[in-house]
Formats: C-alpha cells, structure tokens, sequence
C-alpha cells in the first residue's frame, strides 16, 4: 500500500488509484470539473493539477493532473501551493472567456478571486465547458453519437456533419452528465428530441408511464441478450413487483410464533 504525504498529512492509498481520489479519501478537496465516477479520467479541464516532489529532489517539482497521476509510495504532494494556485486562475480566466454567462464557471471563479476575465470575451457565450464528459459517456454506454470537433476557440461538442445521429437512442445520458445544463432537450409522454434527432416513447404496459425511448430498449435489449418485454416495464413497476416479491418470501420463511 503506497504512502504518500499530502498537505503535510500522511496518506495511505490503494495500488493503482489516482492522486485525485487519494486527496479525497484524505478530505482534501481539489476542483475538477471533467471528472465523473461513472467515466473514465479525463485530464481535459486542467483544474486538479498539483505539485509533486519527493524528498530526494532537492526541492524540484513537477506539476501533474491528479485524475491522472498514479500514487507512489513516498511522493509529496502540494495541491495548494503559488504556482498551483496561478495556473488554476489562468485556467478559470480562461474558461470565463469562453463562458462568461455560465454560473458554475462564474462561481468557480469568484471563488479564486476572479470576477471578471481579462481576456477578450466569447461574443458569442456558451455553456458547453468542454470537460468532454458527454462524448465519453455516450461512448461508455456504447453509441459514441457525439464528438468533439474544431480546434482553439471554435472547438464545440457536435454530431457528425451537424446531422441528427444515425447513432443516438435518445437515452440522455449526455444531457443528464452536463455539468451546466448545456445540452437541450424535449421529452414528453409520446416523443423525446434532442440532438435535431426524434424519438418514440416506449409506454409502460402496467402503470402508462413514458420511461425510454423505443430505439433504447431496441438497443439493449439487441446488445445484451436481455428479452425486450424487460425494458418495456419502468422502473417503478420493477420496484413494486421486487417489493411484493421481497413480502412474501419474507412471509414463507417466517418462523411460526410458538
């Protein structure tokens, strides 16, 4: 088990974790905002990095993103320190260029002392943050719908050929890992659009409620051998009939009172 030091507090970590998540078991809190449990590291907003040195190096650091930065036994770890602090504000004045009008970017930056960017503003403001957490997550789930596309300023989140997705199955997974809210939708009980794409709801047979789209449990049921009929009950109903299920085994194996 790797022993490390960080902030001045010994830390003990698991073979192959990041340094990100070893400074969070610890309690100390470093700002991210491409990371996400259900992906994985990314590296991409550049806010976690930290300084990292060892004993033995005279006082050298280096600097590394701590989502992608495996511990090692012996490191020391600064994740607060001057040139830490500088280039996390440099990242933040950036980004309030690019989003001057997005609230999680404007309190991020207040928080490090910036109110106002001193680059020259988007003139045409966005809250896409490119933290890429919806292309990866639509990847994991095994579309791969969307993707980055430009680059410098006119990099953008967007479909190929800006067409509706042959790919995407309206399961909004994107829209629902957006940490600004950025990716628009319309979901009502007969029809979902989003990316220009539309969609049929697929109602539950039981209780009527509209919970996925037709083409998500075409989908899966296709990928993973699942019956379709499992997708087609919500989950509510699932629940009520494990719940009913879990009363009555508990009743079976009741002891009898004596």
């Amino acid at each position: 088990m790797p022993t490390l030091t960080i902030d001045g507090h010994t830390v003990h970590a698991d073979h192959g974790q990041f340094l990100l998540a070893a400074c969070r078991s610890a309690g100390i809190q470093i700002p991210t905002l491409c990371d996400h449990p259900a992906v994985e590291p990314y590296g991409g907003c550049r806010l976690c990095v930290v300084d990292v040195t060892r004993p033995e190096w005279n006082g050298w650091c280096k600097m590394v993103v701590a989502c992608l930065f495996p511990v090692e036994d012996g490191i020391v770890v600064h994740t607060a320190s001057t040139r830490v602090i500088e280039v996390r504000k440099v990242v933040l004045d950036l980004l309030l260029a690019r989003c001057p009008d997005t609230p999680l970017v404007r309190d991020l930056a207040a928080r490090h002392g910036i109110l106002a960017t001193s680059y020259v503003r988007n003139q045409q403001p966005t809250d896409c943050i490119l933290c890429g957490l919806c292309t990866r997550i639509c990847d994991r789930m095994g579309m791969s719908a969307i993707g980055s596309v430009d680059r410098g300023a006119g990099r953008e989140i967007a479909t190929p050929f800006r067409e509706p997705p042959a790919a995407c199955i309206g399961c909004l997974a994107c829209a629902e890992i957006c940490p600004t809210g950025f990716i628009r939708y319309e979901s009502g009980t007969a029809r979902r659009k989003i990316w220009d794409k539309d969609f049929d709801m697929l109602r539950c047979p039981r209780c009527g409620r509209s919970h996925i789209t037709v083409a998500q449990a075409d989908f899966f049921a296709g990928r993973g051998g699942v019956p379709r009929s499992y997708f087609e009950i919500c989950d509510v109903c699932k629940r009520k009939d494990l719940a009913v299920a879990a009363t009555r085994l508990a009743c079976a194996t009741e002891t009898p009172a004596r």
